[in-house]
């Protein structure tokens, strides 16, 4: 009786918070005039609405996988002449997958989904939720953001989806997701928000990702992340759980960058990615209280790239970028999502901290590729610093310059180079070899960062 009691209890709680959201929220008529006749607040009648929109995608291709390898007992492999010529070889075998897709266009028949559903597919079918079945070729597709275009052919009746501003999201706003888990059907689930930019995950190579608890199992990817008004908020994409099964940790990509990337696709067949010309790494706390940064959040520059568009804007080594365009800027990785979803020769505000102020620069993108960034490291006072091995030191002109790094160290690993002159440690000048070890003494137990002089560019190398 006491657990009855206490699911009773539950349920009714879930109730009051369902039917309080749907009165505050204006632009959800269809619960509002629900929950105004008295009945019990539901979402049906938006998931109804939309779950035309939401496709099945079922594809076929052949890819290339690597012969096994087998272990054969020596005294065995003479029954097995021609094994050696065929292990390792490469061979084609057929595939095939299901995934989910979203329609985001009905008068031109385009379906959005990601990019790892469709990769290698020869053949792309998808169904419509009354069971019609149509062709689809894919338009292009971005596999650093994990996304694809598909167009329908001989399409009739379809039904789009509207999309919202994702940067409103908030977290705690509900979410329901929909898909086509492990083949089933159409399934719906609900959930919150649990957190947003999310990064790190080495899921691909631009991740700025929504996470929710709104359950998401294999299927789902391609499908539809929505908020309570029917409008698209995320294409969902991956999972943390074990096997594959959900364990309430799913993510989505952010409808703004859907909207990015899929126009992109529109007008060039392919994504165009402004650079910004920085490497640079993730602050917290230690390294934000070394430059006197209040915040724990937002972009450490650890080195521009001589030319490069944020040279030509001014922006230093050293420099914490705080906001893209207004919004603010948690981490590097959310920082190379922003850039990088604008098109070569874009104009971005940015906020950068430098020197105890924060000022806005206008940047404009460039259009190149790569850089030939050289990436941060570590030297050697060993007796200091542990993690400073595998380099020599010696005083000269204006700081510290390394003599020497060792192949195979944890400098040459990480980056540091022979001919580099260390000026300086956090906002403090470096001009000795005693002086830099006085400063590493002070730093010890933080997370500091070496200011560099390498050939005609500054860098900063943050030490761990």
């Amino acid at each position: 009786m006491a657990l009855n009691l206490k699911r009773a209890a539950a349920a009714a709680a879930v109730a009051a918070a369902l039917a309080f959201s749907v009165q505050a929220q204006a632009s959800a008529p269809i619960l509002e005039s629900a929950a105004a006749d008295g009945q019990i607040p539901s979402l049906a009648p938006m998931v109804k609405q939309i779950l035309p929109s939401v496709v099945n995608i079922q594809v076929k291709g052949k890819k290339t996988v690597e012969a096994p390898q087998l272990q054969i007992p020596e005294e065995f492999q003479f029954m097995f002449p021609d094994l050696g010529n065929l292990q390792g070889q490469k061979q084609q075998r057929e595939f095939r997958a299901l995934g989910s897709g979203v329609i985001i266009d009905a008068q031109k028949g385009l379906v959005v989904t990601n990019f790892h559903v469709i990769d290698s597919a020869e053949e792309i079918k998808v169904e419509t939720y009354d069971g019609r079945t149509f062709t689809a070729t894919k338009v292009g597709a971005d596999q650093h953001t994990d996304l694809a275009l598909l167009k329908l052919k001989d399409f009739s009746n379809l039904t789009q989806m509207p999309i919202a501003d994702s940067d409103a999201l908030q977290v705690g706003d509900f979410a329901i997701a929909i898909g086509n888990p492990f083949g089933l059907g159409q399934t719906v689930t609900s959930g919150i928000i649990s957190a947003l930019g999310r990064s790190g995950l080495n899921i691909e190579n631009i991740e700025n990702f929504i996470q929710t608890d709104a359950a998401i199992n294999s299927g789902n990817s391609g499908g539809a992340l929505v908020n309570l008004r029917g409008e698209l908020i995320g294409i969902n994409t991956a999972i943390l759980g074990p096997n594959g099964g959900n364990i309430g940790i799913g993510f989505a990509i952010p409808s703004n960058m859907v909207k990015t990337v899929t126009s992109q696709i529109l007008k060039y067949g392919t994504v165009k990615r402004g650079m910004l010309g920085v490497t640079g790494t993730e602050l917290n706390a230690d390294l934000a209280q070394s430059f006197g940064y209040s915040q724990s959040t937002g972009a450490f520059v650890n080195q521009v790239m001589k030319g490069s568009a944020a040279d030509k804007a001014g922006i230093k080594a050293g420099d914490i970028i705080t906001s893209v365009n207004g919004k603010p800027v948690k981490s590097f990785a959310q920082l190379r999502a922003a850039v990088a979803t604008n098109r070569p020769g874009s104009e971005i505000t940015m906020g950068v901290f430098r020197n105890g102020k924060t000022t806005e620069v206008t940047v404009k993108l460039d259009s190149e590729e790569n850089f030939d960034a050289a990436a941060g490291g570590e030297g050697e006072v060993s007796d200091i610093a542990p993690a400073l091995k595998g380099a020599s030191f010696t005083d000269a002109d204006g700081g510290v310059k390394v003599t020497q790094v060792a192949p195979g160290s944890v400098a040459a690993r990480i980056g540091l180079k022979s001919g580099d002159i260390i000026t300086g440690l956090n906002r403090s000048d470096v001009k000795s070899l005693s002086e830099l070890k006085s400063q590493l003494n002070r730093a010890k137990g933080r997370i500091s960062a070496l200011r560099i002089v390498r050939g005609s560019s500054e860098i900063f190398i943050t030490l761990r």
